[in-house]
């Protein structure tokens, strides 16, 4: 069935899967109930005993629907598809499936990770793939005497030039606060998240690199402080 869906190519990746997730259910639950033929049990039979212990199967389930609804309605709403870096139910992490009662997260650590679909639709989500940039947040402290302004237009060009850094929006540097040991600076690019870590990484080299062509000093915490009594 998975083979048959994914050949007519007009349904994507996300509801294929859903799509299966179904399926292989509805044939296991038509394989028992063959079995249970096979040996005497008929089907009216096996549907009174579910009726007996309906109160119990509905308690042990209750669960198990609750995901089950919560797949539906993200299957109709799309937060997110396979393939999209989410944040959900405490979880981060690219998504592999959206399952019938779960989904199927691979964190950054490489790691499967399982998130009953009740609680990712009861939690805030966050999809990071969403929109066509993100903003990597970075932060350059200077040293006390050294103009933060000329360090700003020192790393706009050098930023700008990092591989997958987005032009538009351009990178933001500017001045974020200022400290005992000097003006700290903040230094957000834009890319796309598939790259986030590659610009994330590399924004701190030219950081790095700018900063000593430029033969700034250390940023050092100031001798009054150093001697500061600590409440």
């Amino acid at each position: 069935m998975g083979k048959l869906i994914a050949r007519g190519g007009k349904i994507d990746a996300t509801l294929s899967k859903y799509l299966q997730s179904v399926i292989a259910v509805l044939l296991n639950v038509v394989l028992i109930l063959a079995i249970l033929d096979i040996f005497g049990v008929k089907t009216t039979s096996f549907a009174a005993l579910l009726a007996g212990a309906g109160l119990a199967i509905g308690a042990a389930w209750s669960g198990m629907l609750g995901n089950f609804a919560a797949g539906v309605f993200m299957q109709v709403l799309r937060p997110y598809k396979v393939g999209d870096f989410i944040s959900a139910g405490g979880t981060v992490g690219t998504v592999k499936e959206l399952g019938l009662f779960a989904t199927t997260v691979i964190t950054p650590d490489n790691v499967v990770t399982v998130v009953g679909n009740g609680k990712v639709f009861g939690d805030n989500i966050q999809n990071f793939s969403a929109l066509p940039v993100r903003r990597v947040d970075c932060v350059a402290k200077v040293a006390n005497g050294v103009n933060p302004l000329d360090a700003i237009e020192r790393l706009r060009p050098a930023i700008a030039a990092i591989a997958n850094v987005s032009q538009d929006p351009a990178p933001d540097i500017e001045i974020l606060e200022f400290t005992p040991e000097g003006p700290k600076l903040c230094v957000r690019p834009y890319t796309h998240t598939d790259h986030y870590w590659q610009v994330y990484f590399d924004t701190h080299k030219a950081i790095v690199r700018v900063f000593t062509e430029a033969g700034y000093p250390v940023p050092e915490t100031p001798m009054a402080y150093r001697n500061a009594p600590v409440n």
